[in-house]
């Protein structure tokens, strides 16, 4: 018996539809369910695929409450005996802390692949198709494992992951140790391991989205002043990720406020807003908590996932 893959379907590009085919800029996300994209691909057919719409959404508005289902619904299928592992359609857009939101709460034994397109359905150039076979490659591969991301014949680890393009479909970049692996006309190429996880747990993610800690993120840029960090502090924050330049530093005006805002009980994490490269603590810094290998967005999961945790 073939394995079986569960293929969730949450929107994104890779649902998308434009108006005309030569439109890969002006298109409405989310408009074709997770079926339509699967019977799009004829190597699919007749393979053991099992389909469920999760959300309909431009990743762009991604929330908590479809986080935390679309968590429930991959570990409920991953507990199947029958299924092998789970693919997931998404929006490039966050799709890097999905990925990573996945990563931490469920480490997976079983594959779960997420992937995604830079076109829309409609496009004569569409990469959906192509990353969604690829996808489901990677998913039913005996050896696959964890939470992967498949885009443009390369497969990514979650940690780390970024989106480094505005346009090209190869976007994403997995960081300082690179891709886990490449396909090459359907056959995987394998490069790395990836790294060993321990899961968090459902139960992390278990109380109403709608309590869960406000964390945020703010840039360092010539003249910062530090107000916005008042700002949220005097409307309730629980987090902030400051994404310094270069190797995470701030302007004095944003390390006080930012000092401010950690002497008022608010974790703060320091990242950079750099497309790559790790922010290493330095001694005597006056914010010692930094991102390591993460980017701003990733650390903000990391840190949101840590103050549930403590909670």
């Amino acid at each position: 018996m073939q394995a079986k893959i569960v293929i969730l379907g949450t929107g994104g590009t890779i649902a998308g539809t434009a108006a005309s085919p030569t439109d890969a800029i002006g298109y409405t996300a989310a408009q074709l369910g997770v079926a339509q994209l699967v019977a799009a691909v004829p190597a699919l057919a007749g393979l053991p695929i099992e389909c469920e719409q999760v959300a309909q959404l431009d990743s762009k508005d991604m929330d908590f409450a479809t986080w935390q289902r679309l968590a429930q619904r991959v570990a409920v299928h991953l507990a199947r005996d029958a299924v092998h592992g789970v693919v997931i359609t998404h929006g490039t857009d966050t799709l890097e802390e999905t990925a990573y939101f996945l990563h931490r709460v469920l480490a997976p034994a079983k594959p779960v692949v997420l992937t995604a397109a830079m076109r829309p359905a409609t496009s004569v150039e569409a990469d959906g198709p192509q990353n969604l076979r690829d996808a489901v490659t990677v998913a039913r591969h005996p050896e696959a494992a964890g939470v992967c991301v498949v885009m443009a014949g390369s497969v990514f680890h979650a940690v780390g992951l970024r989106k480094t393009h505005t346009q090209r479909p190869d976007t994403f970049d997995g960081g300082e140790a690179g891709p886990l692996a490449h396909l090459t006309a359907g056959r995987l190429q394998r490069l790395r391991d990836a790294p060993a996880a321990k899961a968090l747990g459902l139960e992390v993610v278990s109380r109403d989205p709608q309590a869960w800690p406000r964390v945020e993120i703010v840039v360092n840029h010539t003249a910062a002043d530090g107000r916005v960090v008042d700002a949220l502090l005097a409307q309730g924050l629980d987090g902030l990720v400051v994404a310094g330049t270069g190797n995470g530093s701030l302007s004095n005006a944003l390390t006080r406020a930012a000092l401010r805002a950690q002497a008022a009980g608010v974790r703060v994490l320091r990242a950079s807003r750099c497309c790559g490269g790790p922010v290493i603590a330095l001694p005597g810094a006056a914010l010692t908590e930094v991102s390591d290998d993460l980017g701003a967005p990733q650390a903000r999961v990391a840190l949101l996932l840590d103050l549930l945790g403590r909670d």
